[in-house]
């Protein structure tokens, strides 16, 4: 996938502009019984705990460019899990930071000690396993968050993100708050050109899914969503197989999965035909 390069500005001063991508990325499955449904959820809590989690979002880190300074990670109970990574554009120079021992009364280090900012750039990933007892329906949504500051762009790990789970159904947000200031003073609110989030996105990637926009272009705000072109019922059953089904059974599951979607997609209740 080629991106055209666009020429760079002679800033004054940091890149004050914050771009923040947000996910929100959902698996979806079938589980005919209370155990399969049981074993469903600790199957994604394994399959995406902290430590997996951790290595996913220092894998973009290193994508966009950025430094880690940070990893704060927990593991729920009875399920989920959390990440936060704060990460900076420039790396840190540990040699110019202030030591403290037990005996010194300052509540933490030095100012020239931190970097500037340190708490506009971050990282952070959030899961939800669940369950529909009545419909045999489970879903885990991880929630997504790169915002940076700066010449790093969360838009570089996109593709990156999305192969990274099991993703049925995504939407994706792409927003650019503040401005930075060229030489000469002039303001400028979005330093890159961007219509659609779908510029970034790699075009077998986009092959594989229906896809629509919600852009508010004066805002500098970008939403797209998107879902699975493809529908296999194996792929969405846990701890059963088609072959297994009645007819009737895999008819009222196919409809059910697909109305999960569809209302996933849609961000509404939808009434049942």
């Amino acid at each position: 996938m080629k991106i055209k390069s666009i020429k760079k500005l002679k800033l004054y001063g940091f890149n004050n502009l914050t771009k923040t991508l947000s996910f929100n990325i959902y698996d979806i499955c079938y589980a005919k019984t209370e155990e399969d449904r049981k074993g469903y959820i600790e199957y994604i809590d394994e399959q995406y705990n902290a430590d997996r989690l951790t290595n996913i979002l220092t894998n973009v880190a290193n994508i966009i460019g950025a430094n880690v300074l940070n990893i704060a990670k927990q593991d729920y109970d009875p399920q989920g899990a959390s990440v936060t990574i704060l990460v900076s554009e420039e790396e840190i120079n540990h040699e110019n930071t202030e030591h403290f021992d037990e005996s010194d009364e300052a509540p933490g280090p030095l100012p020239n000690s931190v970097v500037g900012h340190l708490d506009k750039s971050h990282i952070t990933v959030h899961t939800y396993p669940e369950s529909d007892p009545d419909k045999g329906i489970s879903t885990f949504r991880a929630d997504i968050d790169v915002s940076t500051c700066g010449k790093i762009s969360p838009l570089k790990a996109l593709n990156y993100l999305i192969h990274s789970f099991d993703s049925d159904i995504i939407t994706i947000d792409y927003r650019v708050r503040g401005f930075t200031r060229d030489v000469s003073g002039k303001k400028y609110f979005i330093d890159h050109k961007i219509n659609s989030i779908q510029n970034y996105i790699a075009p077998e990637t986009k092959s594989l899914y229906h896809m629509m926009d919600v852009n508010i272009y004066q805002e500098n705000i970008f939403h797209t969503k998107m879902i699975l072109k493809q529908f296999e019922l194996d792929e969405y059953l846990f701890g059963i197989s088609k072959k297994e089904l009645l007819p009737k059974e895999k008819k009222k599951i196919k409809q059910a999965l697909k109305h999960e979607m569809m209302e996933i997609f849609y961000g509404r209740n939808i009434s049942k035909v």
